[in-house]
């Protein structure tokens, strides 16, 4: 009898659970401890954000899930795991054991790192978490009363740069509607090299149809950009040049900003000796296990991956949903594997498929490997983006609710693209 515990409930970790149930013996069990007791669909906070959705069209309450697939549910804070014990200590005093733990905890948010930058005290908004989202709804209405000039945009370190460039022209989308775009000038801010870079060194032609975009709606753009800080009404930041000198600092007003944030890991799980990488990482080989701690398993954003190449500012590698659930099929076989006195033998694929969605069109993308050089190379743009975007939200929020786990991402590609050897990728 062996019990494995999923530490956390978002993207990755719900549908961790439901794969995992399947894969169990008779006589094993599964527990999944999450801080929320509530799933939100955290691509669709843009959307909440401009006030085209609301928060109960985005939330599933797990309990009730759970307990119809015989997964125990804990809806507590993890306080600091101890892999020496297979033991998590939570906030609330009581401890979790494990036979075996998958980390699917999602990012800490690295709002500290800039002065002024966030919404908890700050003087941005995020996407990155519906309480967020709600808080720029606020915010949004209020540029609607008082237009003025708008920055969004993804600071040093950002790794998950598609959000900022959705936000982006949902945004603009918005402002056309309600007939104000004229009295707001709009600037995107990126530590990527180039627009349309996606911390992927670019897929397809993402560049020239980003850029065109941008062109199009009159939007202008800063790239190899650091925040410096940020104050009331006015961002200051840094354009670097290649060899990492400052070209120039500016002083961007703004009525309104929305800027992405790097990540780390959390902090219950961060600077563990052979667990973490220095932001706070779960290091796994390629069979999504920890190479010191073999019991431990880590998917999703929280996933330790080292960047692609050097920029002259950071950026990070983003984690696309194909990506993480390719992580989730591989782990839970390979524990299953264990489970039955087997080695893992199970890789994830790694591919990055996106939809990226702009209000009345979008952008998608399909990257195969994620890092180059690859087999796969295709970006495309239209008004189905938008269309399948808004499938993939209703799909997958019933695929939640219900408790199954059939992959999205890869029937999209397969469907969309003809791409085969997708799913001949995933399966060798």
């Amino acid at each position: 009898m062996a019990h494995i515990v999923v530490l956390g409930a978002g993207l990755g970790g719900s549908i961790m659970a439901y794969e995992l149930r399947a894969q169990l013996r008779p006589e094993d069990t599964i527990t999944v401890v999450t801080r929320d007791p509530v799933y939100h669909f955290v691509p669709s906070n843009p959307w909440i954000a401009v006030g085209w959705r609301r928060r109960d069209e985005i939330s599933v309450d797990l309990a009730a899930t759970m307990a119809r697939k015989g997964i125990a549910f804990k809806p507590v804070a993890a306080e600091r795991l101890l892999p020496q014990e297979n033991r998590i200590r939570l906030v609330d005093g009581s401890d979790v054991t494990y036979d075996y733990l998958v980390i699917a905890t999602g990012p800490e948010l690295a709002f500290d790192e800039i002065p002024g930058f966030g919404p908890h005290g700050g003087f941005t908004q995020s996407v990155c978490h519906v309480d967020h989202a709600e808080q720029a709804q606020t915010a949004f209405e209020t540029l609607l009363k008082n237009p003025g000039p708008v920055i969004v945009g993804a600071a040093q370190g950002a790794s998950c740069f598609g959000p900022a460039y959705e936000f982006l022209f949902i945004l603009e989308t918005a402002l056309r509607r309600a007939r104000i775009r004229d009295k707001v000038p709009m600037t995107f801010v990126t530590s990527e090299p180039y627009i349309g870079h996606l911390g992927l060194d670019g897929v397809g032609d993402t560049k020239g149809l980003l850029e065109s975009e941008m062109r199009g709606k009159h939007i202008k753009w800063m790239t190899s950009t650091r925040v410096k800080q940020v104050e009331a009404g006015k961002m200051t930041v840094e354009q670097i040049n290649d060899d990492g000198s400052v070209k120039a600092e500016t002083e961007l007003p703004f009525a309104f900003s929305m800027m992405l944030p790097a990540f780390r890991g959390i902090k219950a799980v961060s600077g563990i000796e052979g667990l973490s990488n220095p932001r706070g990482f779960t290091i796994v080989d390629q069979h999504q296990q920890n190479p010191k701690y073999r019991n431990i398993f880590a998917v999703g954003v929280c996933v330790a991956i080292p960047p692609m190449a050097p920029t002259p500012v950071p950026c990070g590698v983003p984690k696309t949903g194909f990506m993480i659930e390719s992580m989730v099929t591989a782990t839970a076989q390979n524990i299953g594997n264990l489970l039955r006195g087997k080695a893992p033998d199970q890789v994830g694929s790694w591919n990055a498929v996106c939809l990226a969605d702009f209000g009345d069109g979008g952008v998608a993308f399909v990257a195969q490997p994620q890092i180059p050089p690859r087999n796969v190379n295709w970006s495309s743009s239209g008004r189905w983006v938008h269309l399948a975007k808004v499938g993939f939200e209703k799909y997958f929020l019933r695929k939640v609710r219900k408790g199954t786990s059939e992959p999205f991402y890869e029937g999209l590609a397969l469907k969309v693209l003809g791409i085969d050897k997708l799913k001949e990728t995933r399966q060798g």
